[in-house]
């Protein structure tokens, strides 16, 4: 018998370089799917990034002012504090006191209108969040625990401790 030599047909060929073609084809289109999966994650955790970094300089922005404002009022509280303390002495000039007593009113009033409230403080119960404890006295008039003095007013900005207050408390 003689070997015969075994050649694909033109058909055969063509089919097998189409198959190749069709497979190349199906290699290309799945490692362009991947690529467009990378890219479309990539996308959404940037969109992602974006969205908390607009939230959190808002909530930075929010912050600074808040502080801020605290600051600013803090550093004005001596002179509330120093109005409260000329219209405790006597004064002999009335038309001069109601003169003091209206500029106190009107700072109170700015700091009513920026939401500082001042905190309780004589005959509450003490508090170590809003008040500061300097003396203890034994007042049988007083519950334990009962603030009975109140050397310095403590003042809330919302719910921020802005100063403390200085107290005496009743043991």
């Amino acid at each position: 018998m003689d070997k015969e030599k075994v050649t694909p047909t033109e058909e055969q060929q063509t089919e097998t370089t189409e198959v190749s073609e069709l497979d190349a084809l199906k290699a290309e289109l799945e490692a362009l799917k991947a690529e467009k999966d990378e890219l479309y994650n990539n996308h959404l955790r940037t969109l992602a990034e974006y969205d908390n970094f607009r939230k959190r300089s808002q909530r930075e922005k929010d912050a600074i002012y808040g502080d801020a404002t605290a600051d600013t009022v803090k550093k004005l509280l001596p002179v509330l504090d120093s109005f409260e303390r000329a219209l405790n002495y006597e004064c002999k000039d009335e038309e001069f006191k109601k003169g003091i007593s209206l500029i106190q009113n009107t700072l109170k009033e700015v700091f009513d209108g920026m939401g500082v409230k001042a905190i309780p403080d004589v005959g509450e119960q003490f508090d170590p969040n809003f008040h500061e404890a300097v003396m203890h006295t034994e007042d049988p008039a007083y519950e334990e625990n009962t603030i009975t003095d109140c050397y310095r007013k403590g003042y809330m900005l919302g719910d921020k401790v802005i100063r403390f207050s200085m107290v005496t408390v009743a043991n």
